[in-house]
């Protein structure tokens, strides 16, 4: 069972006067669980790469906390340099969020390219917006998506110790304010302005992937293994939200579990 110490908390807060909204959280029991997943799975990534995916699923988890319960969110961004496709995805009413990154057979774009599906539980069709972005800072993305996909202005703060923040504009916003910020401000935001928490939300690294889950996608194989599993006995296949790693046989698909 998991323990309320395994969830990173997420504040919503109100700032009065400045009509902004501000999100944070402490991300260590997140980033933990993060780490003791590629351990399991023999993950590796470059510091660059893994700080990159880290950053990522903070943000996305902050913007989760500002958007309604209900939504499922998932952020593909297509990198030229270095090439990848990042992914990352979580949802409220599941409190989890997962990610991983791609590295190979990766299209080389001519820019770099951000995709954002949102999806709900009592609509068909998900929202997806695309937009492009500089750079390869996802705590920087996060100003560009609000621009152009949220229609308002928001600044993502990545902090000391694994806190990071989002403060996103209201109507009737001190926009002159909200462009002022910098870390030491956003860290003095409860000393310096009125504030109202909201509510808080929470979340944990967790995809929910298992093998029977995964096996399906290698059901049009079924009449070629051959091909598939050319000289070997077992073949190894990856969860594609979270890279998690599992072991494939031939009786596997020729009698999948029920």
């Amino acid at each position: 069972m998991q323990t309320v110490e395994e969830f990173t908390t997420i504040q919503s807060v109100f700032v009065r006067h400045r009509n902004a909204l501000l999100l944070r959280g402490q991300f260590t029991p997140v980033f933990t669980d993060y780490y003791l997943h590629l351990m399991q799975h023999g993950i590796r990534h470059s510091p660059e790469l893994d700080g990159m995916l880290k950053d990522a699923m903070a943000m996305l988890t902050l913007h989760l906390t500002a958007r309604p319960w209900a939504e499922t969110v998932a952020w593909t961004v297509n990198l030229r340099a270095p090439r990848l496709n990042l992914f990352v995805t979580g949802g409220s009413v599941a409190e989890t969020i997962t990610g991983r990154i791609f590295t190979e057979d990766v299209r080389e774009p001519d820019r770099n390219y951000f995709y954002s599906q949102t999806s709900t539980t009592d609509t068909a069709e998900p929202r997806t917006s695309t937009l492009e972005v500089d750079g390869k800072d996802p705590v920087r993305w996060i100003s560009q998506y609000y621009d152009q996909s949220e229609q308002r202005p928001a600044r993502g703060f990545r902090l000391e110790d694994d806190v990071f923040a989002l403060v996103a504009a209201q109507p009737d916003c001190d926009l002159e304010w909200l462009a002022s910020l910098d870390e030491n401000t956003v860290l003095q935001i409860d000393a310096a302005e009125e504030i109202k928490v909201l509510e808080t939300r929470r979340f944990r690294f967790h995809c929910g992937c298992t093998l029977e889950k995964i096996l399906p996608v290698l059901g049009g194989w079924r009449d070629r293994l051959d091909e598939l599993f050319e000289d070997a006995d077992t073949i190894r296949i990856q969860c594609p939200r979270c890279a998690a790693r599992y072991r494939v046989t031939r009786d596997m698909l020729q009698h999948p579990p029920t």
